[in-house]
């Protein structure tokens, strides 16, 4: 993929309250609130991996399920599906360093923008997570759960976010039973209208330490 700008948009939540309320069990095991909701993270390019591993350091890390957005040079939109890997342990000092640490995996595949943006809502959003050999079933909503498209945009221009040669991976749905830190994980976007689903796997492997 050519060089692009990659954003990822943290406590996405349509249900505000929800989202605070997540912040503060999170705030318990001592990962600090987010200075705005949503937050808005900038991370190197480079990270944006469409291979069949990840290799990570330490045991807590995890994936989760996100629609992304994919603009070129002109400002062309397209939809795909990816995963914002990303270090729990870290979280603790700092979310944006522990975004910055893992590779984020993406679909090699997309849709055109045109062709699902009428069912953006209701496009659904699934993962799995691969846990002493078996796979686990891990979120499972609709893209409805997270804000409003046109709240993205809004979001997204009030931070002067281009979008032009930019990957903004948008949200992701909640978990089904908490973080889990599996050998793999897989997941994808599927849409009802078009009776296709967009899909990443990936196998997460431990660097010797």
């Amino acid at each position: 993929m050519a060089h692009k700008e990659l954003y990822c948009i943290g406590y996405a939540g349509r249900n505000k309250d929800k989202t605070w309320e997540h912040i503060e069990e999170l705030k318990k095991i001592g990962i600090p609130e987010p200075k705005t909701v949503p937050e808005l993270y900038h991370l190197s390019d480079e990270l944006i991996s469409t291979d069949d591993t990840i290799k990570i350091i330490g045991d807590e890390t995890s994936g989760e399920i996100e629609i992304v957005l994919i603009t070129d040079s002109s400002g062309n939109l397209s939809v795909t599906v990816g995963s914002d890997h990303t270090d729990r342990a870290l979280e603790t000092v700092s979310i944006h360093k522990s975004k910055q640490l893992c590779a984020k995996p993406i679909s090699k595949d997309k849709w055109r923008f045109e062709d699902v943006e009428d069912e953006w809502d209701d496009l659904l959003l699934y993962s799995e997570v691969l846990k002493d050999g078996e796979w686990k079933k891990y979120q499972e909503d609709k893209v409805s759960s997270i804000i409003p498209l046109e709240e993205i945009y809004q979001f997204l221009k009030k931070n002067n976010v281009e979008l032009k040669n930019s990957v903004v991976y948008c949200g992701t749905v909640p978990l089904l039973d908490g973080f889990t830190y599996g050998e793999g994980f897989k997941g994808g976007l599927y849409s009802s209208k078009k009776k296709e689903a967009l899909e990443i796997e990936y196998k997460i492997e431990k660097l010797k330490e």
